[in-house]
């Protein structure tokens, strides 16, 4: 008895695995459009001023569209935690005005703390009504994040920056347990 618990517990575990992976790969490979009306970059950690590597790549991806798209104007999105000497957002925005993206392009959302918040606090400085938002994050996050920002109304296309190395394997297996939470609690 004992024996078939754990081979069913691990056939749940591994086709979980499988279809969540199956999300996460699908909302990472999708292009996205030209020319949309914003493009909302999520925050990640800052050490002090700095951009993490993970943050640096998703600017870097955000850049590159920017760069490509000059009618789109840039949502940079993220707060400041108590070990990060400014927000994610003002992080962020130095890096693209650092970058040759004019600052009046730029509109920062500093009071979010989370993927959830980074959705509701952008929904009081724009109007999302029937407008195309290119959403980046780093590839595992971008299914969860279009999935709560389609629940509160967005209509968003995943743009996929890359994962680095040293945080891959942490990223990827706490992301399979934040699924579950955000399919469970994460509405509006």
């Amino acid at each position: 008895m004992k024996r078939k618990l754990i081979y069913v517990f691990t056939s749940l575990l591994l086709g979980y695995v499988l279809f969540a992976s199956y999300h996460i790969y699908s909302a990472a490979s999708s292009p996205p459009p030209n020319n949309a009306d914003y493009i909302m970059i999520l925050g990640a950690k800052v050490n002090g001023r700095e951009l993490s590597l993970s943050l640096r790549e998703r600017m870097i991806t955000a850049l590159r569209y920017l760069e490509d798209n000059p009618s789109t104007i840039a949502i940079v999105s993220g707060g400041q935690g108590d070990d990060e000497d400014i927000s994610e957002a003002e992080a962020m925005s130095t890096f693209l005005v650092n970058n040759g993206i004019d600052s009046a392009r730029i509109i920062q959302e500093n009071e979010s703390t989370s993927t959830y918040e980074n959705f509701l606090y952008t929904k009081n400085l724009i109007d999302i009504t029937d407008k195309k938002i290119v959403l980046v994050s780093n590839q595992f996050h971008l299914y969860r994040a279009s999935l709560i920002a389609r629940r509160q109304g967005y209509n968003v296309y995943p743009l996929g920056a890359e994962t680095p190395n040293v945080v891959k394997l942490q990223s990827y297996g706490r992301e399979y347990v934040a699924i579950i939470k955000t399919w469970i609690f994460d509405r509006e």
